[in-house]
């Protein structure tokens, strides 16, 4: 049998060594896979932060229409139209500065060859006053006395850009919500992880993965076909997802 000398002179055997060194190696790898489930023991816990908020943005697009045989009287009454709703935005102490003209549009209906036949009108002109203010409680207002225009002869139409027509409110200040509303859903995650670990009997330990998850804006009074944009209130909500190591 091999044998080493040690500095004192002792003969030791090789298959000594030998042995003693494959223990250590079984020690090391037994206590790496301990490490391992230890590390792969963890718990998924969700926050949750909402916030009632109130749009701070109107955008209010109104749509007026006008037919004629004849395309100057047509616009002419296009005019005259305008004119009334420039007035009728006054009266609801909405500036004539927060109202801008887009979208002129005229359709000469003898130019369309799918028509079939004469119509009684020519031209038709389309033009758009959009309405954009940061006082949307005006919009709203203004908006339920809508009928006010149709009475003075005003005639309006929806369109498909617009969707179903009516105001539509916006809420711009999410940046400022964001910071103190995840540091509130983190503090709900932890809550959660820290009421399983005691249940289980376990010491909770540091994060091992988190996810801050996204912020959505929804309508504060949710309904089949309420939608949040046409709702001056919302809901401001975000989940985090973290992971939790599990320690003991």
């Amino acid at each position: 049998m091999t044998e080493h000398k040690s500095n004192g002179g002792t003969r030791v055997p090789a298959a000594f060594l030998i042995a003693l060194a494959l223990g250590l190696a079984g020690w090391f790898v037994g206590n790496g896979f301990s490490v391992g489930r230890a590390a792969d023991r963890y718990v998924t816990v969700k926050g949750v932060a909402e916030r009632e908020v109130k749009a701070d943005l109107a955008l209010w697009p109104i749509r007026l229409a006008s037919t004629d045989d004849d395309l100057s009287r047509a616009q002419q009454r296009i005019n005259q139209n305008l004119e009334k709703v420039y007035a009728f935005l006054a009266k609801n102490q909405i500036a004539r500065e927060r109202a801008e003209l887009q979208g002129l549009k005229v359709t000469d209906t003898f130019a369309n060859p799918y028509q079939q036949g004469r119509t009684s009108n020519r031209f038709i002109i389309q033009q758009t006053l959009m309405v954009r203010t940061t006082d949307p409680d005006k919009v709203r207002a203004a908006s339920q006395n809508v009928g006010e225009l149709v009475d003075a002869g005003v005639v309006l139409s929806s369109g498909p850009e617009y969707g179903p027509g009516g105001p539509t409110f916006l809420f711009t200040g999410l940046n400022d919500l964001k910071p103190q509303m995840i540091a509130e859903a983190t503090a709900e995650a932890r809550k959660a992880a820290e009421q399983f670990a005691r249940d289980s009997e376990s010491n909770l330990g540091g994060i091992r993965r988190a996810n801050q998850g996204v912020f959505q804006i929804l309508p504060r009074d949710q309904a089949p076909g309420v939608s949040e944009q046409s709702q001056l209130y919302k809901t401001v909500r975000v989940v985090s997802t973290i992971d939790y190591l599990l320690e003991g």
